[in-house]
């Protein structure tokens, strides 16, 4: 039966460890992509340049890169092998605080869901996307200061680089203040469509394909995991680059402005380069989210699996303790009972 199940699910607080545990594993072992994606959204190119990346090219020794290979090449020459890693604490920090929110508020918002009545079972598509914009925005408002300042350590350079807590003044020093922690909440908010792609995608994808499982082998979660990214990044990469374009420091051609609204920079982008420049390093966030969203789900999966098998283990080492002490305690008082003789 249905209900013989539940008590092999985990809490939202399982879920949500175990899917920022995942997130953290998944992230750390591909940053230096996430390095390059963000340094490829954030440039502008900009007519009777040179582009060949040498610094002193512009005026402003700006660094221009040509493709995913270029960028390795041109941060590990500049910056060495450290290049690729910079902002890392930062970042791991976000995706650890973003997803266990994330996860967090989906297990509970769909276990809200499911506990209904009303509604069908199990949700269609359209209810799977919204139970996780509804967790995705939520995540979002508590956790966007992270992802802000390591956007802007990801695309400082290296003389000028600077740590968490620097970083995070340098924001609050702006002309935002401490607004500025929250530049590009719009975008993100808007944004939460890509994990709930993402997951809504998942779902779907995990009950069409194997259908009553409750977890999955470890090729089955990394499989449907890059799917389901795969498409989520492709709808929504022209607002990623906003984005970045938002949180980072303005371009040359700015001079100083920042920008204000997420379609200020895709207006921006667009009269500079062009609208396929929308798409800009989408490579690298189509390989970085395939690998991370694959090692997610699975590790993920993993640790499910591993939370569910403690758990039982611990409710049944207190199970046991438990009816060691009503024994004994029987056994006490049976013993402190008077004897009575005839």
């Amino acid at each position: 039966m249905a209900g013989q199940s539940k008590p092999a699910r985990l809490s939202p607080w399982g879920s949500a460890v175990a899917g920022a545990s995942g997130a953290v594993i998944a992230n750390a072992l591909v940053y230096p992509l996430d390095i390059v994606k963000t340094r490829l959204q954030v440039q502008v190119k900009r007519p009777n340049k040179a582009t060949s990346g040498t610094p002193g090219d512009d005026d402003d020794n700006e660094v221009h890169y040509t493709s995913t290979v270029d960028a390795i090449n041109k941060i590990m020459a500049s910056d060495g092998m450290a290049g690729l890693y910079s902002g890392m604490t930062g970042a791991l920090i976000g995706v650890a605080s973003t997803n266990f929110a994330y996860f967090y508020w989906y297990s509970i918002v769909r276990s809200i869901y499911m506990a209904s009545n009303r509604v069908p079972k199990p949700p269609g598509t359209v209810a799977e996307l919204s139970l996780g914009a509804v967790a995705g925005a939520v995540a979002q408002v508590f956790t966007i200061p992270v992802s802000v300042i390591t956007t802007r350590q990801q695309t400082q350079r290296k003389e000028e680089r600077k740590g968490l807590i620097e970083t995070g003044r340098e924001v609050v020093n702006s002309e935002d203040g401490w607004t500025g922690l929250w530049r590009g909440l719009k975008a993100s908010l808007i944004l939460v469509v890509n994990p709930a792609i993402t997951y809504g995608a998942y779902q779907r994808l995990k009950e069409t394909f194997f259908p009553g499982r409750a977890s999955l082998k470890p090729w089955e979660a990394f499989l449907l995991g890059a799917m389901s990214k795969a498409l989520a990044t492709i709808a929504t990469q022209p607002l990623i680059v906003a984005k970045v374009g938002l949180q980072s420091r303005p371009p040359p051609g700015r001079e100083g402005k920042p920008f204000k609204t997420f379609s200020e920079v895709m207006r921006y982008i667009i009269q500079h380069e062009g609208a396929m420049s929308l798409f800009k390093g989408i490579g690298p966030q189509i390989l970085k989210g395939l690998l991370v969203q694959g090692i997610l789900m699975m590790a993920k999966e993993r640790i499910e699996l591993l939370f569910i098998v403690l758990f039982a283990y611990i409710r049944k080492l207190r199970a046991t303790k438990l009816r060691k002490a009503v024994e004994n305690a029987a056994a006490q008082a049976k013993a402190s009972l008077p004897v009575t003789t005839n």
